[in-house]
């Protein structure tokens, strides 16, 4: 069989377990190069079966001029990420980004301009796309079999990170080097499952609490209000500091209800559309009967293998990516207003334009210019425990 030859950019966590799904897991891909100076993950990725075979440049730009890949996951700290993605594209290479696509929109839009005009492919690595229940949702949503969306309501609160995560890295919870929180570092997943499920809301308003539950300086508890353009309303909450926090998100329809929690899809399909009920019903307390049904797919959720393999199908078959790298721009958006929101006690419409876009750059560039040295700690990441 073919495969795609890929490099990997930053080799901390998530670089090294991508590592192992493309020596492991994906057999469309072989892992030819790094581009890393950490010689304990170095060490690492030599120890894993295929490492010592593997190519380690200290630059992204040597990697991508040696002519030895053809594609590249990004897994560097946050505010690389569009730089790294751009010298990749003008070198000829595919690009796999890790999430966020980057830390504020402008520049993202300007990546996904030069993704473009490369012609290549630009993949994200929004994994949870993967789960068979969320693309049922997407399925049954899209439909319109239970007729317009009436409210939505996203609470993933189970994002509990204790002190030492943020505390094992210089970069981690800044807003100079990471650029934001729990909206850029954990909830993109959960941004880009509302927003490709549901659609974007037309405008937002959120209340940001930075450091309100460990000793950093970017927001780690979130709840937002959003509008949608026929009037649906939804809400969405997230957090690193509760225990055991919730996981579920919920879709309310005219014709009944979606919601996924503890790994199970349940539907709850109306007998008579609420909208009519209320127009027709003559018997005051009255409501429609419900039928119940749980229909979580037996389907496997190949989750980062998934994308990698998926990406690396695309670019040898023209076969359809999990998620298009330009979708980032849309979830980047939700993050970015939530935390404009936050600042400036505003409601924001979205999409942004040009001037929100250029009010949020300005305060993060603020913030940034006033981020604190961090002291860093040595901290055995269990990655048995990542999620």
């Amino acid at each position: 069989m073919k495969n795609v030859r890929f490099g990997i950019v930053g080799l901390g966590a998530m670089g090294l377990d991508h590592a192992k799904n493309v020596m492991a897991n994906v057999e469309e891909a072989r892992l030819c190069a790094v581009a890393t100076k950490n010689e304990a993950n170095i060490a690492q990725l030599r120890a894993f079966p295929g490492g010592e075979q593997v190519h380690v440049f200290d630059t992204p730009r040597a990697m991508y001029d040696s002519g030895e890949i053809d594609a590249v996951i990004i897994a560097s700290p946050h505010r690389a990420h569009v730089a790294q993605a751009k010298e990749a594209f003008a070198g000829g290479i595919h690009v796999l980004l890790e999430k966020p696509t980057g830390v504020f929109t402008r520049e993202v839009r300007e990546l996904n301009a030069a993704a473009d005009a490369s012609g290549l492919a630009f993949g994200a690595m929004f994994n949870v796309r993967t789960n068979p229940a969320y693309r049922a949702m997407k399925r049954i949503v899209e439909s319109g079999e239970l007729g317009g969306m009436r409210r939505v309501n996203l609470i993933i609160t189970d994002w509990f990170r204790a002190q030492s995560y943020y505390d094992s890295g210089a970069w981690r919870a800044t807003w100079k080097q990471d650029g934001g929180g729990v909206l850029l570092n954990q909830a993109p997943h959960n941004l880009d499952l509302w927003q490709w499920i549901c659609g974007m809301p037309v405008r937002v308003h959120a209340f940001c609490g930075l450091g309100r539950w460990h000793d950093i300086e970017v927001e780690d508890d979130v709840t937002a209000y959003v509008e949608y353009e026929n009037g649906a309303t939804g809400s969405f909450i997230t957090c690193t500091g509760e225990v055991p926090g919730t996981n579920r998100f919920e879709i309310s329809m005219d014709g009944g209800q979606l919601v996924y929690e503890h790994g199970r899809l349940t539907l709850s399909r109306s007998a008579v559309p609420a909208g009519r009920f209320i127009r027709e019903y003559e018997g005051g307390y009255g409501k429609p009967d419900v039928t119940v049904t749980d229909i979580t797919p037996d389907e496997p959720y190949p989750m980062h293998a998934g994308v990698i393999r998926a990406f690396a199908r695309h670019i040898l078959y023209g076969e359809p990516m999990v998620a298009d790298g330009r979708d980032g721009l849309n979830s980047l958006m939700l993050s970015n207003a939530m935390l404009l929101s936050s600042f400036t006690k505003e409601t924001i419409e979205l999409p942004m334009d040009a001037h929100a876009d250029a009010r949020f750059e300005a305060m993060l560039a603020e913030r940034a210019e006033r981020s604190r040295e961090k002291q860093v700690r040595a901290v055995k990441m269990d990655l048995s425990k990542s999620y």
